[in-house]
């Protein structure tokens, strides 16, 4: 939806972000490439994590308010250069996981990665969610993404020793939302 759109249905309405971004939350086939852009401009995931992100985008756009999977995508001048993917957890009361958050490359360092965040939480706490969860890798690479948790206010609950590779840890962030 853009921000004179409809509002999908059971979705909270979305909202303009400072800095001359906006934030649709309807999933249309062109985002399947934007997704696709965005995290391969990471340089952090290989082919098979990148078909992943491209495969919820697919499973939102098959299913409808159906999909497990929620979305929130921001535009820069009518180009998506960021998107968060996240839904509730099955079988708990309030959890969110918290599946993907990007930004592209080239707009990192203006604060969208935040913002983007910040509309996320925002939607989950108006969908109930109480705790939202994030899954990373311990390897070197990913400091910059556990600090950029860490500022917006994750802490690590938990590691998994040796869960992707023997040497790659998975690491457990949480945040407890205000009401």
């Amino acid at each position: 939806m853009s921000l004179s759109g409809s509002t999908p249905r059971g979705s909270p309405p979305c909202h303009a972000a400072d800095s001359g971004v906006t934030f649709r939350c309807e999933v249309l086939a062109p985002d399947r490439d934007a997704v696709r852009r965005i995290v391969a401009s990471s340089g952090f995931f290989h082919d098979f994590e990148i078909e992943v992100a491209v495969e919820l985008v697919d499973d939102r756009l098959a299913r409808g308010d159906r999909s497990d999977y929620r979305f929130v995508l921001l535009e820069r001048a009518g180009t998506v250069v960021g998107y968060a993917c996240y839904g509730p957890i099955a079988c708990t009361v309030g959890s969110f996981d918290l599946y993907w958050i990007a930004v592209e490359a080239a707009a990192r360092g203006a604060g969208l990665g935040r913002a983007l965040l910040a509309e996320a939480e925002r939607r989950i706490r108006e969908s109930g969610g109480r705790n939202i969860y994030i899954e990373t890798s311990s390897r070197p690479l990913y400091e910059p993404t556990r600090a950029f948790y860490e500022r917006c206010g994750y802490r690590l609950e938990a590691r998994l020793s040796g869960f992707y590779a023997s040497d790659d840890d998975k690491l457990i962030y949480v945040r407890t939302l205000s009401a």
